[in-house]
Formats: structure tokens, C-alpha cells, sequence
């Protein structure tokens, strides 16, 4: 694994997210809890809508664009709409955010 730091948990508001850059492209960060956070893909696959500004409720979040609605831990599309997001795996150590870039750049190349 490859585990760079994106940034501490309080740069995310509670129920919030952030939208951080890599090499392997942008990765939204979603704090769904005191000291929860999970990395998806930043972009929706249907128009690609930027999901950091979507709305977070659970461990889900809405796409700003059309309200398609992804699970934060699988990546799956929920109800009707068919789709999927990448997942990344993020651990938080010391408050600072730790992101696996290991299957991003395996995805970007």
C-alpha cells in the first residue's frame, strides 16, 4: 500500500466532504461521522457531477446533478440508477487523513 497525507479530519465538516487532488486524479473525501471518512472517485459516472458537493446523509452521498445516490462503502449506485463509483481506502491517524493511493494510480494508468 501507499499511503500519502491528504489533509486532518477537521478540514472536513461533519456530514461534509472535500474534493482532494493526486496524481492519480481527484479523490472527494466524505466525513460521515466524529471520525469516519471514506474516498470515493470525485465524479459521478452518469454526467460526471462533482460528488464532494453532493449531499451527504448516512454513509451515502447525492450527486448535485441529477441525485443519483452512491454508497459510500461499496460504491454502488442505490436504488433505480445503475452505476458505480471507485473506493479508496483511507484511515485516519493522529486526526491527519491518510489516503492509499496504491489502487488509484493502478486505475489512472
Amino acid at each position: 500500500m501507499s499511503w500519502i497525507d491528504v489533509g486532518h479530519i477537521d478540514d472536513i465538516p461533519l456530514r461534509g466532504a472535500r474534493t482532494v487532488k493526486t496524481r492519480g486524479g481527484c479523490v472527494a473525501l466524505f466525513r460521515t461521522g466524529e471520525a469516519e471518512v471514506f474516498a470515493t472517485s470525485g465524479t459521478c459516472p452518469h454526467k460526471g457531477g462533482p460528488l464532494a458537493e453532493g449531499i451527504v446523509h448516512g454513509r451515502k452521498v447525492t450527486c448535485p446533478l441529477h441525485n443519483w445516490v452512491f454508497s459510500l462503502e461499496t460504491g454502488e449506485a442505490q436504488g433505480a440508477d445503475e452505476g458505480r463509483i471507485a473506493t479508496y481506502p483511507v484511515r485516519i491517524e493522529d486526526g491527519r487523513l491518510m489516503l492509499d493511493t496504491a489502487r488509484l494510480v493502478r486505475s489512472a494508468a
